[in-house]
């Protein structure tokens, strides 16, 4: 076993630096080489040999997602005058999206519910979860529907469409790119050596929060959990707010070094995160975090059902709705979706309640509070076993087992750097300085240095250290 983890842990490691030294190279060589008609058909290519890189078969699985929603956009359009028909083949599409999600992401926890049941006994079937399967069944799902409301141009051509889909900067970890944001520049976009030095620095930033912060505060997290009760309450604490550095690090630097590797080949993608622990609420902070999950539930599902059409009482149940498919949208297991509906809670009575008072608190205690509960949220999302999660909400407050584990204080002091860079990286301080010198004369020499320091420290470290996930690959 031991031998099985070092060598997975090995590959992942491998897998990063062929990316960064190989693939990403070649690729943006071959792509300005081949004339700009021809670089889609490149993309198209070259976005399934990244797929693929691991479990080829899972290739089949997408090319059967493009074309079938690929054709149903073209029968929705094709049928535009008759609604019933155009109406069928929106629902026809859904249903398979939703269907092959279902099948792949959530087979074992109904299975699992299902054996609760004395009289039951499923066999567990182990289905491998594709890499980025949510996030590419909500780009083609919001493709077919924006279609049907024509509110995106049908595509008529499969490969454009394809490479859409498929398009390697952020097919595994996002943002989710809706086709009506990214049409025109399938067709018709002009590469620039400004946008591709911008997106340079981009990726370097990501790069950084998730190789040198992201990974940094994971490891810490899983030490100090490995001994959930010897930790003590500020040890629990700090166990956790390194996962709520951990994540937000390593979510926002995949979708940062994505919108990079995006400009570098012409594109712009939406920003998916705009400084979220500075939130003074959590109605502000989702409207900081994952923004484009957050706009494809408000536009896809929370609308659709009514909004706030219909009454208040409508409008509760339509939050609840909407946040509890967020959670299980993160995750085939029952904490996601209580980490789902705790926020939709939260948001139902700031909406109703709580907000005539917090915006009467300092701004200070505004941000404790969202800190607070965002932390408290982590924490469900974290224990997807539900015996650890109890015990570590106890721990939290438990002050019967100590202040702090000796082992815990001995992390939490060698992670103490970490964790100060981390506090300070999560907040804007250093994009308003950066704003006070970027049109300065000389500034890309800073610059530079900084892009190249960044990619060499960051490619000691991967060669140097082992833990190196992406969490939101499993989503």
């Amino acid at each position: 076993m031991i031998k099985e983890c070092l060598r997975e842990e090995n590959k992942v490691v491998f897998s990063s630096l062929v990316f960064l030294f190989a693939y990403l190279p070649f690729v943006l060589l071959v792509y300005y080489l081949v004339p700009r008609r021809a670089r889609n058909i490149f993309l198209f290519i070259a976005n399934f040999i990244f797929y693929g890189w691991g479990e080829p078969v899972l290739v089949l699985l997408m090319i059967f997602n493009i074309f079938f929603n690929y054709l149903g956009g073209y029968l929705v359009d094709r049928y535009r005058q008759n609604k019933k028909k155009k109406k069928l083949f929106l629902i026809l599409t859904c249903v398979l999206d939703i269907g092959i999600l279902a099948v792949f992401k959530y087979t074992g926890m109904i299975a699992d519910t299902l054996n609760m049941l004395p009289f039951l006994n499923i066999p567990d079937l182990q289905i491998s979860l594709p890499i980025g399967i949510s996030f590419y069944t909500f780009q083609t799902m919001s493709y077919v529907i924006d279609v049907y409301r024509d509110d995106a141009p049908v595509s008529k051509n499969f490969i454009n469409f394809g490479t859409y889909i498929a398009l390697f900067p952020q097919l595994i970890a996002g943002p989710i790119v809706r086709y009506r944001d990214i049409a025109s520049q399938l067709t018709d976009r002009r590469e620039s050596l400004d946008r591709f030095t911008h997106g340079v620095k981009l990726f370097a930033v990501g790069l950084g929060k998730k190789v040198l912060i992201a990974n940094q505060m994971g490891n810490l997290t899983e030490l100090i959990f490995a001994t959930t009760d010897e930790n003590g309450v500020i040890g629990t604490w700090a166990g956790i707010i390194a996962y709520t550095f951990q994540i937000y690090f390593d979510f926002s630097g995949y979708s940062d070094m994505a919108c990079g590797l995006g400009n570098m080949l012409g594109f712009k993608f939406l920003k998916n995160f705009n400084y979220p622990y500075i939130a003074k609420s959590i109605t502000d902070f989702w409207r900081r975090w994952h923004i484009s999950l957050s706009t494809w539930f408000k536009e896809y599902v929370y609308i659709p059902l009514g909004g706030n059409r219909r009454g208040v009482k409508r409008q509760v149940i339509n939050l609840l709705i909407v946040w509890g498919l967020t959670g299980l949208w993160h995750g085939a297991s029952w904490n996601f979706l209580l980490w789902g509906l705790y926020y939709g809670i939260l948001l139902i009575l700031e909406k109703f309640v709580l907000n005539r008072f917090l915006d009467k608190l300092p701004s200070a205690l505004q941000h404790i509070y969202t800190l607070f509960v965002v932390i408290i949220g982590w924490g469900l999302f974290y224990f997807t076993d539900m015996s650890k999660l109890g015990s570590f909400f106890s721990n939290l407050f438990n002050f019967g087992k100590g202040l702090c584990g000796g082992q815990a204080l001995n992390l939490i002091i060698s992670y103490l750097p970490v964790l100060i860079l981390a506090a300070v990286a999560s907040t804007s301080l250093g994009a308003k300085v950066y704003a006070n010198f970027k049109d300065k004369k000389f500034v890309w020499i800073p610059e530079t240095l900084f892009c190249i320091t960044i990619l060499l420290i960051s490619t000691a470290s991967l060669v140097d250290q082992s833990y190196n996930p992406f969490l939101y690959f499993r989503f």
